[in-house]
């Protein structure tokens, strides 16, 4: 099976060079990958090539991005914005920030969906119905409400809507749940599960908190100052880390025990209380992580 996306690239920006050093890796079809690495690694600016958005930063990448058989790289502006947006989708880590604050739910969802549509009346049918997929009751009501009247975690799944709106291949979460409460966070990470098996839908995952990837992704990448250091099945990065900056990464979690192998084991219990959690709250509980076990 061809990846869906292949990604093998190096960026600069004017001020610092170097950024991405030769970043290579791949996602499937219905693939979810995590990009993992702490805060200057280089995980957002990776995000911003493969949408083309780079250059509003006075960034360049360089190399290949291929994505359904295209280079990305090699595209003219006009045929870019038929890609970033209608098939490949940006969700970004604050929802009220990223909402237009003057916009009423409805006029943001039919801005996005005329953007890409020759039917720009059916907006309304296909907002409603994707505002049910991300479990948002109500879909009508929700239409003439304001960002500023949602909460956080329905703010957040709107934001998840608008970027499915037109069920793209691809979908980039960066720090998606980084705002979140824990409760709320496990709801987001089970919702982009379940829009990926529902809609086969290839994501990106990108993440400082590895909690939240060792739950939810298939494979892992991680990043230390613009090198993917390993890359890998999550559970056996997680069990087996190979190189330092990786074992680092995981001697930082809460109550991890001093050997590396008993990462995913820590990863387990903390998992675990969460699931504890939603079960009491009679929601689907988040997946159990056992050693050694291949997400």
């Amino acid at each position: 099976m061809e990846p869906l996306l292949r990604v093998c690239i190096s960026a600069d920006y004017p001020a610092k060079p170097g950024v991405l050093k030769e970043v290579a890796f791949c996602v499937d079809p219905g693939e979810i990958v995590g990009l993992a690495g702490e805060s200057g690694s280089g995980k957002s600016t990776v995000a911003l090539a493969i949408l083309g958005l780079l250059g509003y930063k006075n960034g360049v990448a360089r190399g290949e991005i291929s994505f359904n058989g295209r280079n990305l790289l090699a595209l003219p502006n006009k045929e870019w914005r038929q890609v970033r947006g209608r098939e490949i989708g940006l969700v970004l880590q604050s929802p009220l920030l990223s909402l237009n604050p003057a916009l009423k739910l409805g006029s943001a969802m039919a801005e996005a969906w005329r953007a890409h549509s020759p039917s720009p009346n059916q907006w309304r049918e296909q907002a409603i119905e994707t505002f049910r997929l991300v479990s948002l009751a109500n879909g009508e009501e929700l239409l003439n409400r304001y960002p500023r009247e949602l909460s956080v975690g329905q703010a957040q799944r709107a934001l998840i809507a608008m970027a499915i709106l037109h069920r793209p291949k691809l979908l980039i979460a960066d720090e998606a749940t980084s705002a979140l409460d824990a409760i709320t966070q496990c709801e987001i990470l089970q919702l982009f599960r379940g829009l990926s098996q529902t809609l086969g839908m290839s994501l990106l995952f990108i993440s400082h908190d590895l909690l939240s990837l060792a739950s939810l992704c298939h494979r892992v990448a991680i990043l230390q100052n613009g090198v993917l250091v390993e890359c890998g099945k999550t559970g056996q990065v997680f069990a087996r880390p190979v190189h330092p900056y990786t074992q680092a990464l995981l001697r930082a979690l809460p109550r991890l025990p001093e050997a590396a192998g008993g990462a995913l084991a820590a990863l387990a219990r903390q998992l675990q209380t969460s699931s504890e959690i939603l079960q009491e709250r009679g929601m689907e509980s988040a997946p159990k992580v056992s050693e050694g076990q291949t997400l």
